[in-house]
């Protein structure tokens, strides 16, 4: 496990870089990417999978099936931190003929694995992968990270049902539990919560966890995968927003992307400037 700070440090980079982007291409979702960016983070700084540039490249790396598409900044933003992205191609996100479009094109890059399409499906994709890899014996590992309000889909209870029947210990299922999609709180339009005993109910290896923490996420995902036999649920309790006061808890950052002037108060703040000084 990587040291908190460092981790801590990563967090905030890879937030502020997600905030030039959106303000930089007028682009919403910005809520959405800040609220997944620890977890995105333990995932690949954690020290649990391969998620290394080499591994990235020579095909060797576990796989992350990232289903909340509008947040794919967060997942660019990590990527280059990790040496697939140079930091100046960051400047082509949403740009006509660019590798980095606001939504993800399959196989643009090494590392965007999946185009998403419908919410609420990637579970799907994950457990086919897992499935074909335990089946092949390969030891690569599935990640899939999906927001709260994807778990309301039809289609990911089947996945829940059919990982377990199959015995998949070789697939992860992240939650980003930020308590909203896109126009309302997920419990006003359809409760699924609590979501621990339901997937438990499912023989699902399940906890949750603290979302601010990358460090926390990382400890929580080694103790689950240390347990074989059954797949692995990690709900990642966040805040829409994450991380900048201003935009934590309010949906309406889900449509509006920073002006010149909220990116500095967020950096102000974030560092401890007064606005005063």
């Amino acid at each position: 496990m990587s040291d908190e700070a460092v981790l801590t440090d990563l967090a905030q980079e890879v937030r502020f870089e997600v905030l030039e982007m959106a303000a930089r291409a007028q682009t919403p979702h910005v809520a959405g990417a800040l609220s997944c960016v620890e977890a995105l983070v333990a995932l690949y700084f954690g020290g649990t999978f391969r998620l290394s540039r080499d591994s990235l490249l020579d095909g060797t790396a576990d796989t992350v099936v990232f289903s909340k598409g509008h947040a794919i900044s967060a997942l660019y933003a990590v990527l280059s931190q990790v040496g697939l992205i140079d930091k100046s191609e960051l400047l082509t996100y949403n740009v006509n003929g660019g590798r980095l479009p606001e939504q993800p094109a399959a196989n643009q890059l090494p590392g965007v694995f999946w185009a998403t399409g419908s919410l609420g499906h990637g579970l799907s994709v994950g457990l086919g992968v897992a499935l074909g890899r335990q089946r092949q014996g390969d030891s690569r590992r599935v990640i899939v990270l999906v927001s709260d309000g994807e778990c309301q889909e039809g289609s990911f209870w089947e996945a829940l049902a059919l990982a377990s029947h199959h015995r998949l210990d070789n697939l992860l299922l992240l939650v980003d539990a930020n308590g909203w999609q896109a126009t309302d709180r997920v419990s006003n339009v359809t409760n699924i919560y609590p979501l621990e005993p339901k997937f438990r109910a499912f023989d699902w290896q399940t906890s949750s966890v603290d979302g601010r923490s990358a460090s926390r996420i990382g400890r929580s995902i080694e103790a689950l995968m240390a347990q074989r036999g059954r797949p692995s649920a990690l709900i990642v309790n966040t805040l829409k927003g994450q991380g900048i006061f201003f935009m934590e808890d309010d949906n309406n950052w889900h449509y509006r992307s920073p002006t010149s002037e909220e990116l500095l108060l967020a950096r102000n703040h974030a560092f401890g400037i007064s606005q005063h000084a």
